[in-house]
């Protein structure tokens, strides 16, 4: 195991499968992300689950005795809904995705319709309520010429017991029957997240830890925008899975309590 031996001044960490499962956080995590603060360390924390907002996220952070402001959570509908302000503030969308991300996306003054001719940009999600209808109208809006966005595309979401089909269900689905590949992916490990997650710090990246439980988004976004990227083997990899990956982690650790230099 390569663990850390050194204090960095900033720690990002995913959530779901490194700093709890479930309702529960895991051994370790607490501790660890209580310590840093007490050293003057800033601690955020970042997500690509669009289920629940900011809001919820600290909100059940602080339930689990980690108190934390939703100025210090980034998930993948906050980055879309900047992402979106960018690149085409009057847009209306279709979205095929949950509640949460529909509200999120009507707050931030975006028009929502399921009629594909008046859609200019489809948004795909994490969706437990995904059906035929909302594959209908996403082929018949991007055959019609609307935009293809995603707000993560992550395989699966990790909860107690096993997990959850992802974003990356939903993606394939859209574009199996379009033949259009998405053309943006907001979530990690893109920029746009890295962008999102930096200018909250205000910090060199270089003077970050990126910390999570999976190769593919954790890590490597970590990697790809200049800062330490960790590997927690709490969630989604293995040693097995790390020796079969091209995604080199600056540090791999069994749990967080590692991150600590000792």
């Amino acid at each position: 195991m390569n663990k850390p031996e050194q204090l960095y001044d900033a720690y990002i960490f995913d959530l779901d499968g490194t700093v709890y499962l479930g309702d529960a956080l895991l051994p370790g995590a607490g501790e660890t992300i209580t310590h840093l603060r007490q050293l003057g360390k800033r601690t955020v924390f970042l997500s690509n689950n669009p289920t629940h907002t900011r809001t919820d996220y600290a909100a059940k952070l602080t339930r689990l005795g980690l108190p934390t402001p939703a100025s210090d959570v980034v998930n993948s509908s906050y980055v879309m809904v900047d992402f979106l302000r960018r690149r085409m503030p009057q847009a209306k969308l279709f979205v095929v995705g949950e509640t949460s991300l529909e509200d999120e996306l009507r707050q931030a003054g975006f028009t929502l319709t399921d009629q594909a001719a008046d859609v200019d940009a489809v948004i795909a999600s994490f969706d437990r309520t995904f059906a035929y209808r909302k594959l209908q109208i996403a082929f018949d809006a991007i055959r019609a010429g609307a935009r293809f966005f995603a707000t993560n595309a992550d395989r699966y979401c990790p909860v107690p017991g096993g997990g959850e089909p992802d974003a990356a269900a939903v993606i394939a689905a859209i574009e199996a029957c379009t033949n259009t590949k998405i053309e943006a992916v907001v979530g990690k490990p893109s920029v746009y997240m890295a962008d999102a997650i930096l200018g909250l710090l205000g910090l060199p990246p270089q003077r970050c830890m990126m910390t999570g439980d999976r190769l593919e988004t954790d890590v490597l976004m970590g990697l790809q925008a200049g800062m330490a990227g960790t590997l927690t083997l709490t969630g989604a990899t293995d040693m097995a899975m790390l020796a079969a990956s091209d995604v080199r982690p600056t540090y791999v650790v069994q749990q967080l309590s590692e991150l600590i230099p000792g």
